[in-house]
């Protein structure tokens, strides 16, 4: 019952990009197109669960025992930066086209605060290895699910007619804030 309430919690109530605000930038700039963002979201799941086992592992065996747990934040982001180059250099092998696609984006998945952020609060919140994987996941799914709904609305919104000073980044921001009320009002449910 605890994982289904973590799962629940992760992707609806407390959505890593629409409650807590963070992976902000691929949300804005990749969210042009669903398949794009169907890109983005599965190697935003790859890249936080391995994240998540690996930091948690240097946290509870390294960091920890040596009692340096002051290096946790640098650590954390050398091991993201790793994983990164990882999906990187496999997208540019096996799907050149999405690779093309996500651009710049998929870099900064490196820099994504979303993806560090859960690697902190799978520590902050005490989690064993199996409850952090379990949140990582459940985490991206919901940065993907949140990535997804809002790229199906930005597709929609080029086909309706919007007033000339509301084209573009406008109608986007005004979106992403309805899109994010929407999501707060899951905060009731658990």
């Amino acid at each position: 019952m605890e994982y289904i309430i973590i799962i629940i919690s992760a992707v609806l109530v407390n959505n890593i990009v629409l409650s807590q605000f963070l992976g902000i930038c691929p949300f804005l700039g990749v969210s042009n197109k669903i398949s794009t963002s169907l890109g983005m979201g599965g190697a935003v799941i790859f890249v936080m669960a391995l994240a998540t086992i690996v930091t948690y592992l240097i946290q509870k065996l390294l960091l920890v025992p040596l009692h340096i747990e002051y290096m946790q934040t640098v650590s954390f982001i050398l091991v993201i930066a790793a994983l990164v180059q990882l999906v990187e250099i496999v997208l540019k092998k096996t799907a050149p086209a999405l690779y093309q696609a996500l651009g710049i984006f998929l870099p900064l998945i490196t820099t994504n605060c979303a993806v560090l952020g859960v690697a902190i609060l799978t520590i902050q919140k005490d989690y064993n290895l199996l409850e952090s994987v379990v949140f990582a996941i459940a985490n991206a799914v919901g940065f993907t699910l949140a990535l997804v709904i809002f790229a199906g609305l930005r597709e929609h919104l080029d086909l309706v007619l919007v007033p000339k000073g509301m084209r573009g980044i406008p109608i986007a921001l005004v979106t992403a804030g309805l899109l994010s009320l929407a999501f707060m009002g899951f905060a009731g449910l658990v």
